[in-house]
């Protein structure tokens, strides 16, 4: 899709002299967008299926690392047409996650937001850089986070930077730089918009006025790889409101979705309550919807700690409606894993997807067996006891699959980290040190990884009988 934006006589197709065509990543489609202040702005989607790599692109400051998939400079910059260079306009190009009219328009209204003059505003909340766009109107249209402010990046506008991508991130198991990725995913993940996440695609910012006052690292000159989301008008977080204003189906479809994910960061700030433009109150009639955000902390590496803020509302303890557990009974993981390597061609690593499809394999036999949503985020979270944490119980019937298939003395805690893409141990061995062992299904190898699946869902079965007598017999005895 290509069209110009021209302040004065509204949108217009773009001649074929005006389209431009980048150096392709290997599979590009050749529309930009390229916002001309001066003469009227000009603005084209383009979309790339590629890695994303580095985020800060000013050649004198590339910090490559061997743990981040890196694109070639010149490919980042445009090759024989140097974005930074060519053009001096505001633009914004779709990197990951065109396609769908919800996230081309959102890019068109950023765009022309762009091209009237608008810059983005720095949002204080966060531990991130992140910014809000606003239409003509004033309205906020759109988040944005670029990739190179995420907590501990290099050019993090909240003073908790420093370090290269690819590094540890604030939650181990996922790298510095690549939880845009992350947000993308949860969207391309959330089937028929069932949890409501918004409008989310991964695009580069060139000439846009980002944080660089305080950074000599960037500048409104450096492009900017960032997630860039739809805002959601809201009222409340869930945090205040508490969970007694929250119908049972919201609750329920944003924890299937984090349960599929994994989401390490379901927290209260994430959760928003959808705001009605006819009651300014925020909610309907006691009842209030949620809207989750901010998934960047979802897919790990490894499997993890998950937190879920409504592990224990009363809403997840309510079993699921037929419709959602025909829902649930229609996912197929083998199929969203084969999306995401079509849709994000090597930027998601193989280790979370794996770790997807284990999630939603749990998922599905937990609701086929009678489990609730509460049930099910039991079973994913770590115990603590006397100030000492232990495994997950969906660790430890990982753990026992991976003993049963793997060859006796095929890999201790270090070989079960290693990244099967850049075989850099260096995240893995910091978290060993600290950690005693995670589970990684990374180090499976095909025919492993196969056999490890035909074994867990054998013994999730049998986990689940015995979770249905249990449940059986304690009804006898109440009786």
């Amino acid at each position: 899709m290509a069209v110009t934006i021209d302040r004065h006589h509204g949108l217009k197709p773009f001649s074929r002299s005006q389209r431009c065509k980048l150096q392709s990543y290997g599979h590009l489609d050749p529309n930009i967008i390229e916002l001309n202040q001066t003469g009227g702005g000009a603005a084209a989607l383009s979309s790339s299926q590629h890695s994303f790599g580095l985020a800060s692109l000013q050649a004198e400051n590339i910090h490559r690392s061997f743990s981040t998939p890196c694109l070639p400079l010149t490919t980042l910059l445009g090759g024989e047409a140097d974005l930074t260079s060519s053009s001096s306009h505001p633009r914004v190009e779709i990197v990951l996650g065109s396609g769908a009219p919800p996230v081309n328009a959102l890019v068109v209204e950023v765009a022309i937001a762009m091209a009237s003059g608008v810059h983005p505003i720095p949002l204080p909340s966060g531990l991130g850089g992140a910014y809000v766009f606003r239409n003509q109107n004033g309205n906020n249209i759109a988040v944005a986070k670029p990739v190179d402010e995420e907590p501990l990046a290099l050019n993090n506008p909240k003073g908790l930077g420093g370090q290269m991508l690819g590094q540890p991130g604030l939650k181990k198991s996922i790298r510095i730089g690549e939880t845009g990725i992350r947000e993308l995913a949860a969207y391309l993940l959330d089937h028929g918009g069932l949890a409501g996440v918004p409008p989310t695609v991964l695009v580069k910012f060139s000439h846009a006025a980002f944080f660089g006052a305080a950074s000599s690292c960037s500048s409104s000159h450096t492009p900017k790889i960032a997630s860039l989301q739809r805002f959601v008008s809201h009222g409340f977080d869930a945090g205040e409101l508490g969970p007694s204003f929250f119908p049972v189906s919201s609750v329920h479809q944003i924890g299937i979705l984090d349960i599929r994910i994994m989401n390490l960061d379901r927290h209260a700030g994430n959760m928003l309550v959808m705001k009605h433009d006819h009651n300014n109150s925020g909610y309907v009639d006691g009842v209030a919807d949620l809207v989750p955000i901010d998934h960047g902390f979802c897919l790990p590496e490894w499997l993890d700690d998950p937190y879920f803020e409504w592990l224990h509302w009363p809403q997840a303890s309510i079993p699921f409606s037929e419709y959602e557990i025909d829902y649930i009974s229609k996912l197929d993981p083998f199929r969203d894993a084969e999306a995401l390597r079509n849709e994000l061609p090597s930027s998601l690593r193989e280790s979370s997807i794996r770790v997807l499809i284990v999630c939603t394999i749990l998922l599905k036999q937990a609701a086929a067996a009678g489990l609730c949503l509460a049930e099910i985020g039991q079973m994913m979270t770590r115990k603590f006891c006397g100030g000492e944490e232990s495994r997950s119980e969906l660790e430890n019937i990982c753990f026992m699959v991976k003993t049963s298939v793997v060859p006796r003395g095929g890999g201790d805690n270090n070989d079960n980290c290693k990244d099967e893409e850049t075989n850099d141990d260096q995240v893995c061995d910091e978290v060993v040190a600290g950690d005693g062992g995670i589970i990684s299904l990374a180090d499976l190898n095909q025919g492993e990884w196969e056999a490890f699946l035909e074994v867990f869902s054998e013994l999730l079965h049998g986990v689940f009988e015995a979770k249905r007598s249990s449940a059986k017999a304690k009804v006898g005895t109440y009786n």
